[in-house]
């Protein structure tokens, strides 16, 4: 029996968070050691394993909160969590591919309180890097010798597409107007609740469950993301930088269409008006445009709104969870992890 398969009752969420991240975190590396130098470099920088200059580092690695999804996913349907190794990493390369490719696409500057990687390194060779890690994960998952390893690679690509897709959407938002909330909420779900769905997807998958638990808990993982992402973005306008690691209003400041902004937006309220001529305007946004901005949002409504949402669909997530017949344990400490992916102050 290994460390992986060795864990104790009554687990908390950052327990499990961090049971999970000493298992995935020797073969993710082993996995990453496998590219190129010149992206090896990159993708372990990002990962927060060593500096720039290739030197070992303590960086926050992030809380790796997908591959544990794929690790309690399997458990949850009686299987051995070793036997997911694959998945679990294969889940990670592509989040951070992802994260690669959305802080060029945002401008974001700082990631886990340093510098992203294409700030580091250039928008091209961190754009590389993502691609690199895409392939990566696909690799994996076909290398792992598992049964299904092939239906395996069908949802995780299907999960690419949506997210990507939810992706495009976001980024054509940025030049919209007229954004409805209906098509914010759609592109939310490709864009977060694809991959946390496909995590536990994944997971019931390697570790043998019938067809009925595999689309549930691939049920629970969506709207345990589509939570997330309204949390997310209530941190990305009201979020401590210091717990965030990204600058205070920085989604305000990039005018990015979030979902409590186009609630806001569509709300045919006062506030709406004024926000909609702040957010559409030529001008940057000063520090009191921002703050004023944020005012508005929540004058319309619109975080009240969005933490509503999360929570509901935190209740949604629970009834798919219990409807796959989890083992106990598992299913508690499932939940434990979708309440800390969705706290307020994470």
């Amino acid at each position: 029996m290994t460390d992986l398969d060795v864990s104790l009752d009554h687990r908390s969420a950052r327990e499990v968070l961090s049971w999970s991240r000493a298992g995935v975190d020797p073969a993710l590396r082993t996995a990453v050691d496998r590219l190129p130098e010149s992206m090896r470099a990159i993708a372990g920088y990002h990962f927060g394993w060593w500096d720039e200059s290739g030197r070992p580092t303590g960086a926050d690695a992030g809380k790796a909160i997908r591959p544990a999804l794929v690790l309690l996913g399997t458990q949850a349907v009686g299987g051995a969590v070793d036997a997911a190794l694959p998945a679990a990493v294969a889940v990670e390369l592509v989040h951070n591919f992802s994260l690669l490719h959305d802080d060029v696409m945002d401008g974001d500057t700082t990631r886990r309180h340093r510098p992203t990687a294409w700030h580091v390194f250039g928008v091209n060779p961190a754009i590389l890097a993502g691609d690199a890690l895409l392939t990566l994960a696909l690799d994996v998952l076909a290398g792992s010798g598992h049964s299904q390893a092939q239906q395996a690679i069908r949802v995780l690509s299907a999960a690419v597409q949506q997210l990507l897709d939810g992706q495009s959407a976001d980024l054509s938002f940025e030049e919209r107007a007229d954004v409805r909330l209906g098509e914010c909420v759609r592109m939310a779900e490709r864009k977060t609740g694809s991959l946390l769905g496909a995590a536990c997807a994944l997971g019931a998958l390697f570790g043998g469950g019938r067809a009925e638990q595999v689309e549930h808990l691939r049920a629970f993982g969506e709207r345990v993301g589509l939570a997330f992402q309204f949390v997310d973005d209530l941190l990305g306008i009201w979020g401590d930088p210091e717990v965030t690691g990204k600058p205070v209003y920085s989604d305000l400041r990039n005018r990015k269409k979030s979902l409590p902004v186009v609630a806001a937006l569509t709300s045919d309220t006062p506030a709406a008006r004024e926000l909609h001529a702040l957010y559409h305007g030529e001008d940057e946004l000063s520090q009191a445009d921002l703050a004023r901005a944020a005012e508005l949002i929540e004058v319309c409504g619109a975080r009240a709104w969005a933490q509503g949402r999360a929570d509901d669909l935190l209740a949604r997530a629970r009834e798919h969870l219990h409807a796959a017949g989890p083992s106990e344990r598992a299913a508690r400490e499932l939940d434990a992890v979708a309440r800390l992916a969705t706290r307020r102050d994470h």
